[in-house]
């Protein structure tokens, strides 16, 4: 487990460097949201690269960074590169989509594509930080990038004020660095808000770990919540951590998420990218059994084609 104060430190090591992010009210649902589509660089990711690269040791500085990503972790790690004035280099699946490839790159980053999909990047990427002693920057497996992510709880807390009950959190799972960052936070607090994790029936290794302790036998296919997609890494101290603050993982379809963006933009004038809208997604769906509820918007770096096919398919 990660200490709490981890959490309250990194929030005061990145506070100026990140965005507060807001929250808001669909009387229409009964949700909160908070918006880290407005985030600096589009995604909440930023947060928990900030906290690790500031951190660092100036000789690791010195050797340069190492990451894999879907997009926005990656986008994550070139802004602190830069604010650290060391290189990054960040290995991401072939078929990433092209918008956040070129962000990462625009933002500094070296970008070096990998056949065969998030997991050969994220091994790949291990390998080579490795073999060139430079510094490998987990998008989840590391206590540091937790205890950043874990900054949306502060923030949440913060703007909520000292109400007796918060919402029940709604939040996209992937590796589960931000899930455990925001369940460490609250895991001390009375009474403590119920945590419930949504991912794609597309990818849906966190959620059969959460049920069945496994990640084995899953088909993965493609999905638009591409930053949400992969196995997690079996070593990975997000998964502890996870199981200890979960209460529940659900799954939503290709199609749920879809409508989900759509209402996003139709309804609330907002442009969200699939992995940020997955909470939405189950809400729309009724499958969050637990009111009122707030849902994290995790990022709006969505690929301009797919959007405007999206909202334009009615």
């Amino acid at each position: 487990m990660i200490p709490v104060e981890w959490v309250v430190e990194a929030s005061n090591r990145i506070a100026g460097l990140v965005t507060h992010t807001l929250i808001t009210y669909d009387k229409n649902l009964n949700l909160f949201f908070k918006w880290e589509n407005h985030q600096v660089s589009g995604s909440f990711k930023i947060r928990g690269a900030l906290n690790k690269v500031i951190s660092l040791p100036q000789a690791d500085l010195d050797r340069g960074l190492v990451t894999c990503s879907a997009g926005n972790h990656g986008q994550g790690v070139a802004i602190a590169a830069k604010k650290t004035r060391t290189t990054c280099i960040v290995f991401a699946a072939d078929h990433a989509a092209p918008v956040k490839v070129e962000a990462m790159r625009r933002l500094g980053a070296e970008v070096r594509l990998v056949k065969g999909g998030y997991v050969k990047a994220e091994a790949t990427a291990i390998d080579y930080a490795r073999e060139s002693g430079k510094r490998f920057i987990s998008p989840y497996n590391d206590p540091m990038v937790i205890a950043g992510q874990g900054t949306i709880g502060v923030e949440i807390q913060q703007d909520f004020g000292m109400i007796n009950e918060l919402p029940t959190l709604v939040i996209p799972v992937g590796g589960g660095g931000l899930v455990s960052g925001v369940g460490t936070f609250f895991s001390d607090k009375r009474p403590r808000p119920k945590i419930i994790g949504v991912q794609s029936e597309a990818s849906p290794f966190a959620h059969q770990l959460f049920h069945t302790g496994s990640q084995e036998g899953i088909s993965e296919k493609d999905s638009i919540a591409e930053g949400l997609a992969g196995e997690i890494d079996h070593n990975s101290i997000t998964i502890p951590i996870m199981m200890n603050y979960l209460d529940d993982m659900i799954l939503v379809s290709e199609e749920e998420i879809r409508e989900a963006i759509h209402y996003a933009w139709v309804d609330l004038h907002e442009i969200i990218e699939g992995s940020g809208a997955v909470g939405l997604a189950a809400q729309l769906a009724g499958k969050i059994q637990l009111s009122p509820a707030l849902t994290i918007i995790t990022g709006g770096n969505i690929q301009p084609e797919l959007f405007n096919a999206i909202i334009r398919r009615d």
